[in-house]
């Protein structure tokens, strides 16, 4: 029994770990919408960030590479989410175990 609420709390960590990772994909997935939306309401030149400098670059070549990253992103983003709802799964069933142990255990004691 307490092996199982052991791993119940390792599996909530766990969660919370993935949560945190898709919480940093989606805001670098907001900051690539956002650049495309920007290169797309400019007329003149556009800049990429390299580091600690901004570079003149191709509009087109931007957008494809920004659209490379939008995909790489949502497919983490995916990934993310079916690690969590497995990871949810888990937590689920060894709770509803650890619940009946106990339930078990105050039926006993009565």
């Amino acid at each position: 029994m307490e092996n199982k609420i052991a791993q119940l709390q390792m599996i909530e960590q766990n969660i919370q770990n993935v949560l945190m990772q898709k919480q940093t994909f989606q805001s670098q997935l907001i900051e690539v919408e956002n650049a495309l939306e920007e290169i797309e309401k400019s007329k003149g030149k556009v800049y990429k960030i390299i580091g600690p400098i901004m570079v003149s670059s191709n509009a087109e070549d931007l957008k494809k590479e920004l659209n490379t990253k939008k995909e790489i992103t949502e497919l983490r983003i995916k990934s993310i989410e079916k690690q969590e709802d497995q990871l949810k799964e888990k937590a689920s069933k060894l709770q509803s175990e650890v619940l009946k142990n106990i339930k078990e255990k105050d039926g006993e004691s009565k």
